[in-house]
């Protein structure tokens, strides 16, 4: 009981904390966010680089594909744009997995104390925006320290170390990361609890592995849901999501597993949740690197998926939609357009 108890309340912080931090991030970029959007309109590459900028900042792939469906749906985005920045985002995620595989939990209720000082004595609200993202960071870091407390008394447990061996079945960890991220809405949550239970011993980063497959999959459900009610244009984003995903999973396992993971003991032989950080973003990067000179047939994958039916109507408003409304300084910039 007690290990279920401070594995909630670890993960319930490590969830606050990513928020917070993102939320932060977000409101202290403000109007540059406006410069991000102008560039959306250059090229598929340059998308590439927004999506992971935007993914970023605000902490979340999957905030990020939702509010491309926004945009597609509002009609302020055609699915050439769109895919890039999809793609973007999935490296863009890779920076949460980075931050918590570092071991600063020491000076992670430090980082609280500092940021909320800034915050209580600040007058001006950009350095109260900067404190947030301080205290985002140092309760995430809080929660991660609590969610490895919580797993330490399984590594004397036979029976939790006995199903830890079934993870030896890449197919299965493929499945539990799907359904964790599908269930958590947010693979960093996924990744952030992965590397909780490597970090005690009791997981290979060979199990690991395919748990980061699965849960890149998983993070398709949020921007499905999204897209229902949505016009078939931003249903198409959303399928180029999945397809993205499942086609690069099914790439990877076949022809760079192997050699990735080589890699990856070869740079870092021995800290395990490093290995899962470094996995993270050797398989969306490399994702990206093999799948963006077929994006068009992406593209064209989801317009034979989603056929036209009469019903790719425009939106009742011009430049807001509902999918873009949790994102702030997007929201404030396309409400002014409204106007």
């Amino acid at each position: 009981m007690d290990f279920a108890i401070g594995l909630v309340g670890g993960l319930g912080l490590f969830l606050f904390g990513m928020f917070y931090m993102g939320d932060g991030l977000q409101k202290a970029a403000g109007s540059k966010m406006k410069d991000i959007l102008a560039a959306l309109t250059k090229n598929k590459f340059m998308g590439v680089l927004v999506g992971a900028l935007v993914t970023g900042v605000i902490q979340s792939s999957s905030a990020t594909t939702v509010m491309v469906v926004g945009f597609v749906n509002a009609g302020l985005m055609n699915l050439n744009q769109a895919v890039g920045i999809i793609m973007g985002a999935n490296i863009g995620t890779t920076v949460t997995a980075f931050l918590v595989s570092l071991n600063i939990t020491k000076v992670a209720t430090f980082m609280v104390g500092v940021g909320a000082g800034i915050f209580l004595l600040a007058k001006k609200r950009r350095v109260k925006n900067v404190a947030e993202v301080i205290i985002g960071f140092g309760i995430l870091f809080v929660g991660m320290d609590l969610m490895k407390t919580a797993m330490e008394p399984l590594q004397s447990n036979p029976e939790f170390t006995g199903l830890m061996t079934k993870f030896d079945n890449p197919f299965l960890g493929i499945i539990v990361g799907f359904v964790m991220t599908a269930i958590l809405q947010s693979s960093s949550a996924t990744t952030g609890l992965l590397i909780a239970v490597a970090s005690t011993g009791i997981m290979s980063f060979d199990q690991a592995f395919p748990i980061i497959f699965g849960q890149n999959i998983g993070t398709c459900v949020t921007a499905l849901m999204a897209s229902i009610g949505a016009n078939n244009t931003a249903k198409r984003a959303a399928v180029i999501h999945l397809l993205f995903n499942i086609t690069g999973t099914f790439i990877f396992i076949i022809f760079l597993r192997n050699p990735v993971s080589w890699i990856i003991y070869e740079l870092v032989p021995v800290n395990v949740p490093r290995q899962i950080a470094a996995g993270h973003i050797f398989f969306n990067l490399l994702n990206v690197v093999v799948l963006f000179p077929f994006s068009n047939l992406l593209v064209k994958a989801s317009e034979l998926i989603v056929r036209k039916d009469g019903r790719e109507t425009e939106s009742v408003t011009k430049y807001i939609d509902d999918r873009i409304l949790a994102t702030h300084s997007i929201a404030l910039i396309q409400s002014a357009k409204e106007v």
